[in-house]
């Protein structure tokens, strides 16, 4: 697993270092169960501060991709199987909306006004975000 960031980037660096690990979920290099490395490691190889490594791991964790246990370090989370399946739908569809010319965050306001438009999946993302 490579993780990557681009410091000339307007992007912050924890968005970065979590879309990277999204990345892999959905190439499938990153499976349930496998285990992130340090924080402290990725921010030395990265030169970069390790708050921002666990920033980006807390919203991997927020988002239900990773699982943070302390001693154990972040594991991605068994609910992060579906990306891998989804991966070629998702690709069609940011290839769509680019070719209409809706960016990326309209594009990802959309899917989360359509997700919190279901009563089904709006209550049991709730309740899990609750619990956590």
């Amino acid at each position: 697993m490579l993780i990557r960031v681009d410091t000339e980037s307007p992007r912050p660096l924890f968005d970065q270092v979590a879309a990277s690990v999204r990345s892999d979920i959905l190439a499938g290099t990153l499976v349930p169960g496998d285990r992130l490395p340090a924080a402290r490691d990725v921010a030395e190889a990265l030169e970069i501060n390790q708050h921002t490594v666990l920033h980006a791991y807390q919203r991997l964790r927020d988002e239900g991709l990773v699982d943070l246990r302390r001693g154990r370090g972040a594991v991605i989370a068994a609910s992060a199987a579906p990306l891998a399946e989804l991966a070629q739908e998702i690709d069609a569809l940011v290839h769509r909306a680019g070719a209409l010319g809706v960016s990326a965050e309209t594009l990802a306001g959309i899917v989360r006004t359509h997700r919190d438009a279901r009563p089904d999946t709006n209550t049991a993302a709730r309740h899990a975000e609750e619990s956590a």
